[in-house]
């Protein structure tokens, strides 16, 4: 499934979770690192503003859909890919790396909310290994020499996997660097995943998950900081839509 914005095409290239399983896996087995993001709305927005963000994108070695309307219009262009968020996926890729005997480093968030979400995924994972945690300071800058090092960092742990919550699109262009300096490991963008597991961020209820309503919750949680980014997103729908029934006819 190919997204167009106007700097050029963004492809999901990973269409469900098995998939991902098997590739992930291969990695782990490999010894090779990859960059994984997840696509939603607001990097679309993103993307459509920055040159930048969209290189960082078309960089990433596997894309899946995080984000309803990703899979809404997917299923319109007869391409159906799943929904696979970010946040739901730090449990599963902790555990194929167990499982593989690989081990994992924490990125991003704070020093408190890392620590709380070692803890939580020991908990669910019990034969984990986290060999390396690390939170940089407020502003920290992705294209920085100090970021340079923090990689350098990562690939000395050892760890096969890292999952960097920093948010878009500082997280996917720490991850494309990762591909350079630590290219071994495999980064995963996960946004919110670790605050979730942490505690210091609550997720949605699960009911209001399943009617695809939880950016409406998290509006009502944060409107000030929320309401622009929603309404960017809703305003580039339509096109995306259109777009979208665009590639149906074609096929």
């Amino acid at each position: 499934m190919r997204f167009k914005t106007a700097k050029g095409e963004i492809a999901v290239n990973v269409p469900d979770r098995a998939s991902l399983e098997t590739i992930v896996r291969q990695k782990f087995q490999q010894k090779q690192g990859f960059s994984l993001a997840t696509l939603n709305l607001d990097h679309l927005v993103k993307m459509a503003k920055s040159t930048a963000y969209y290189k960082v994108y078309q960089a990433q070695d596997y894309v899946v859909a995080d984000g309803n309307p990703i899979v809404w219009m997917s299923r319109l262009a007869a391409k159906p890919v799943d929904l696979i968020p970010g946040s739901e996926m730090v449990l599963p890729l902790a555990r194929w790396a167990s499982e593989e005997g690989r081990t994992v480093a924490l990125f991003g968030s704070s020093q408190n909310a890392l620590e709380a979400a070692a803890d939580d995924l020991r908990r669910h994972v019990p034969s984990l290994q986290i060999v390396c945690l690390i939170a940089p300071s407020f502003g920290f800058d992705v294209n920085s020499e100090t970021a340079i090092k923090y990689l350098t960092q990562i690939e000395s742990s050892g760890a096969s996997l890292c999952f960097v919550a920093l948010g878009a699109p500082k997280q996917e262009t720490f991850a494309i660097h990762g591909r350079t300096h630590a290219p071994s490991v495999g980064f995963a963008s996960i946004g919110a995943g670790l605050d979730f597991l942490a505690g210091t961020q609550v997720r949605a209820p699960v009911w209001v998950q399943k009617i695809a309503c939880e950016w409406l919750w998290r509006l009502l949680e944060s409107p000030a900081r929320m309401w622009r980014r929603y309404l960017s997103c809703f305003a580039i729908l339509p096109h995306h839509f259109v777009q979208s029934l665009a590639q149906r006819w074609r096929a």
